[in-house]
C-alpha cells in the first residue's frame, strides 16, 4: 500500500519490493478521481494514456529503479509545455498544443518520470495567491477557505494531496516558494538559468525560473539534478558554477527591527522565531542583517520597469484578446504601457545600486533565513483586495531572482489556527547544492510531516548523502551518535546523517572500561540471534574520512558491518579481547538506550 504522500524514497522502496509503475498509475488515477479540489488541474493525462506510459516504461527499462526517476509520477504547471497536453497559461483563448516537451519535461521523461497532468496557475503566472484563474482557485490542503498560494497553485496542491511525487512550477516573484509554505512542502528555486526555460511561457523572461515542489529537500535536489543543465535554446541558460558554503558554523542572516513585518500574524512570526532557534541548535551563527536594500530591490519587480517584461511576453495577444484576461492580471500588465526605454535603464541603474548595498549585507552572512510569506489570506479576502494583499505575500520573495539568488523553501510548522507557514534559505548564485544539507537538517528539525500528512515521518535516508561521489559512509555506534559527546567530529568536517537503522542480528554490544568519554565495543558473533543494535550511518567527505579514521584509538577500529537491510558498510568494531569481563548491554538495543538507562538510575 502506498503512503498518503508519494515521496521519492518510499516510492523507490515500494518498487524494490515488487510494486510496478502500473500499480502506481492505478493508485494515482484513483486518487485523482477522488480529489475534492476540482481546481488542481487544467488538463490531465487520460487514464488509458497513463497506463500506456507505465507499460512502455516497463518495456524500456524492465528492472525496478533502473532509471533515476523510474515510474515517478509528476505534474507540470500549465505554462510549461508537455507534448500531448495543451498549454493554456491559465487563459483558454491563449491555448496551443505543443508538439515537443519543454526541455526540462523531456529530461524528466527520459529519466523515467510519468506526467499525470497540467496544473492550474494564476493567469500568465501573474500573482502569488492562486485565485487569478478562470479554471478556479485551488485551496490550501489544510483549509478550503484559504489560498493555496500562486502562481504555481495547482502544482503545490497536487503534491501535497499525494497525487504525484513532485510537480514543476515557475518562479518569477516567489511562485515556487509561497505555495510550498501554504501546503507544507519544499520548494526548490534554483539559481536563475540552472534549469532551462525552453518550452515555458515567459512571465519576465530575464528572471524566470522553473522550480520543483516536493515533500523533502532530498527529493527536490535529486529531481533538480536530473532536470538541470545548459540548453542553448534558452538565451538565459547558464552553466553551473557551484559555490561552496562553510560545512559548520554557517552564518545565517535573520530579520531584525522594523524589517520584521508579519502584518499582525502572530502565528507566522512565532514559527519564524522557532525556525531561527532550530537553525541555531544546528550550529548556525545567527546574525541580524539589514533587509532594507533587499526589500527595495523586491519592489522593482512589480513597481518598476520589470513589469514591462510581462507585457513583452504577450503584447500581441493582449492587443487582440484583452477581454480574455483576468481583470487583475490585465490591470497589472497594462500598467507597463506608459513605461519607456528610459524607465527601463533607470530601473536597471537602481537595481545595480541596490545590489552593491546588498553585497555589504552578504559580507556579514553566508545565507539568509526569511519567512517565505509573512502571512496568509482567505480566498474571499484576496478577491476583495487582490493587489495589496498579493504584494504582502511577496515581501520576502520578490528580490531573489532579480539578484540572481538560489533558494530552498521548507516547512516551518503549524500555527494555533492549524495553518502552515514556511521559511526560505536564500543564498548567492550557485549555492544550490551547498545550501541543501542545512535546509534538509532544518526541515527535519521542524517535525511537521510531509504535505497534507502532518504525522508522516521524513525518510531516514538522506538522498543527497547517498548520491555524492566524494562522500564515504560510516556506521557509528556510540559516542559519535547524534547528540553524543563526539558527534562534533562528524559534523565539523561537513558530515551528514544518512539514516538511523539497526545492525544485523549477530552483533553484541559492551561497555568498554576506562574510556573517556565512555564508549561501547561492538563485536560480531556469527550464529548469535539478537534483535540488532541501533546505529547511525553518516556520510563524511572523502578527505575527512581518512583523517577521522586515523584518530580512532585502540581497541576500536573500522571494519565492515552488516546492517538489517543486508547492506555492508564501514563502521566501528572492537577487538574481541577488549570486552572480556566488560558489561554487556546488547539486550538494551543500543548505546543511546544504555545512556538513558544510566540517567534514570542517577
Amino acid at each position: 500500500m502506498l503512503p498518503k504522500v508519494l515521496d521519492l524514497v518510499n516510492l523507490r522502496k515500494a518498487y524494490a519490493a515488487g510494486t510496478t509503475p502500473l500499480d502506481v498509475v492505478e493508485e494515482v488515477i484513483k486518487r485523482r478521481n477522488a480529489a475534492t479540489d476540482k481546481a488542481i488541474f487544467i488538463s490531465v493525462t487520460s487514464d488509458d494514456a497513463l497506463r500506456t506510459a507505465a507499460k512502455e516504461l516497463m518495456a524500456r527499462a524492465p528492472a525496478p529503479n533502473s532509471l533515476p526517476l523510474w515510474g515517478v509520477p509528476f505534474a507540470a504547471k500549465d505554462n510549461i509545455d508537455a507534448a500531448g497536453l495543451s498549454t493554456t497559461a491559465g487563459c483558454p483563448a491563449y491555448a496551443y498544443d505543443p508538439k515537443v516537451d519543454a526541455t526540462v519535461v523531456g529530461r524528466l521523461k527520459i529519466a523515467g518520470a510519468m506526467i499525470i497532468g497540467k496544473t492550474n496557475l494564476d493567469q500568465f503566472a501573474t500573482g502569488l495567491n492562486g485565485t487569478r484563474s478562470p479554471y478556479g482557485a485551488p485551496r490550501s490542503v489544510f483549509h478550503a477557505d484559504y489560498i493555496s498560494g500562486g502562481s504555481s497553485s495547482g502544482s503545490s496542491v497536487a503534491v501535497a494531496s499525494g497525487l504525484c511525487t513532485f510537480a514543476l512550477g515557475t518562479d518569477t516573484a516567489g511562485s515556487g516558494r509561497v505555495p510550498a509554505a501554504f501546503n507544507n512542502l519544499v520548494g526548490i528555486k534554483p539559481t536563475p538559468g540552472l534549469l532551462p526555460n525552453t518550452g515555458a511561457v515567459p512571465a519576465c523572461k530575464s528572471v524566470d525560473c522553473i522550480t520543483i515542489f516536493g515533500v523533502t529537500v532530498g527529493d527536490g535536489v535529486a529531481i533538480r539534478k536530473v532536470a538541470e543543465g545548459f540548453d542553448s535554446g534558452d538565451p538565459f541558460s547558464r552553466v553551473a558554477k557551484p559555490v561552496s558554503l562553510p560545512a559548520s558554523g554557517l552564518r545565517i542572516g535573520v530579520l531584525a527591527g522594523a524589517e520584521r513585518e508579519f502584518f499582525g500574524d502572530a502565528n507566522f512570526e512565532k514559527l519564524y522565531d522557532h525556525a531561527i532557534a532550530q537553525a541555531a541548535s544546528l550550529g548556525a551563527e545567527i546574525i541580524p542583517f539589514d533587509y532594507a536594500p533587499f526589500r527595495e530591490a523586491a519592489s522593482l519587480l512589480y513597481e518598476g520597469p520589470w513589469v514591462a517584461e510581462r507585457l513583452a511576453a504577450i503584447e500581441k495577444f493582449l492587443s487582440t484578446n484583452a477581454n480574455d484576461f483576468d481583470p487583475t492580471v490585465r490591470k497589472i500588465i497594462e500598467g507597463a504601457k506608459p513605461l519607456t526605454a528610459v524607465d527601463a535603464f533607470n530601473g536597471l541603474y537602481k537595481l545595480e545600486t541596490l545590489r552593491h548595498k546588498t553585497d555589504a549585507e552578504w559580507a556579514k552572512v553566508d545565507v539568509l533565513l526569511l519567512p517565505t510569506a509573512p502571512t496568509t489570506f482567505t480566498v474571499a479576502a484576496m478577491v476583495a483586495d487582490p493587489i495589496v494583499l498579493n504584494g504582502r505575500l511577496g515581501r520576502y520573495t520578490n528580490f531573489a531572482n532579480l539578484l540572481g539568488c538560489a533558494a530552498i523553501a521548507i516547512p516551518a510548522g503549524f500555527g494555533d489556527n492549524g495553518l502552515p507557514a514556511g521559511v526560505t534559505l536564500i543564498g548567492p548564485a550557485f549555492t544550490d547544492d551547498a545550501m541543501a544539507p542545512f535546509a534538509d537538517a532544518l526541515h527535519r528539525k521542524m517535525n511537521c510531516g510531509m504535505g497534507m500528512d502532518r504525522t508522516a515521518v521524513l525518510p531516514k535516508e538522506n538522498i543527497m548523502a547517498s548520491v555524492e561521489d566524494n562522500f564515504v559512509q560510516i556506521v557509528v555506534v556510540g559516542a559519535h551518535l547524534t547528540g553524543m559527546p563526539l558527534n562534533h567530529e562528524l559534523t565539523t568536517p561537513g558530515g551528514r546523517l544518512f539514516k538511523t537503522c539497526r545492525t544485523a542480528k549477530d552483533y553484541r554490544l559492551y561497555v568498554l572500561p576506562n574510556t573517556t568519554p565512555q564508549k561501547p565495543g561492538l563485536i560480531k558473533e556469527p550464529g548469535f540471534e539478537g534483535e540488532g543494535l541501533e546505529v547511525e550511518v553518516w556520510a563524511l567527505p572523502a578527505d575527512a574520512f581518512g583523517k577521522f579514521v586515523q584518530r580512532i584509538p585502540a581497541p576500536l577500529g573500522i571494519g565492515k558491518l552488516t546492517l538489517d537491510d543486508g547492506s555492508s558498510v564501514s563502521g566501528f568494531l572492537c577487538e574481541a579481547h577488549a570486552v572480556k569481563g566488560a558489561q554487556e548491554i546488547t539486550s538494551l538495543g543500543g548505546w543511546r538506550a544504555y545512556i538513558q538507562s544510566k540517567a534514570k538510575q542517577n
